[in-house]
């Protein structure tokens, strides 16, 4: 009998092994605009086991790597203010520029893009067993006033530009 378990258990841990697994998948990304341009960035993503693992033992970190992808546009240092197995948020100051035109503030996001991130995953060993989605279902931009913009299945997003008070 104990043999029968171990050889269910082997074929088992073989079939994980040689079939693609479904890894990071980015669910949505939330970028909450303030109206000193500092942003509240907010991502809901899905972790395979592996990945769950990793992150249990402090091999891989998702709250960190999201601040390392939006440093490039800070000027002072990011703050991860949540950390889960499921999502992740970070402030960045003066993510957006603010501008004053004709007495009206205009602010404009910059572009944001995941490809880099993906480029380098793709990179391992182990790419090859796994299939990550650095798209994220819903990626929005709430500016200060209210005004949304939002994008689907999008890897790269460009740069937004609004006039605060002008839907």
């Amino acid at each position: 009998m104990k043999k029968s378990y171990l050889v269910i258990g082997c074929l088992f841990v073989l079939a994980l092994l040689v079939m693609p697994a479904q890894a990071f998948t980015m669910k949505s990304l939330t970028i909450t605009l303030a109206q000193n341009g500092n942003a509240d960035i907010d991502m809901q993503y899905d972790l395979s086991l592996f990945e769950q693992t990793a992150v249990f033992f402090k091999i891989a970190d998702p709250a960190a790597e999201l601040k390392s992808a939006f440093e490039g546009h800070a000027e002072k240092p990011v703050m991860v203010t949540k950390a889960t197995s499921s999502s992740s948020s970070v402030i960045v100051p003066s993510f957006a520029s603010v501008t004053l035109e004709n007495g009206r503030t205009r602010m404009e996001s910059p572009s944001v893009s995941f490809e880099r991130a993906e480029k380098i995953l793709n990179a391992y060993w182990f790419a090859p067993l796994i299939s990550p989605d650095f798209s994220p279902s819903t990626t929005t931009i709430i500016f200060p006033d209210g005004y949304r913009k939002i994008w689907y299945d999008q890897i790269s997003i460009p740069s937004v530009s609004h006039q605060i008070g002008q839907n």
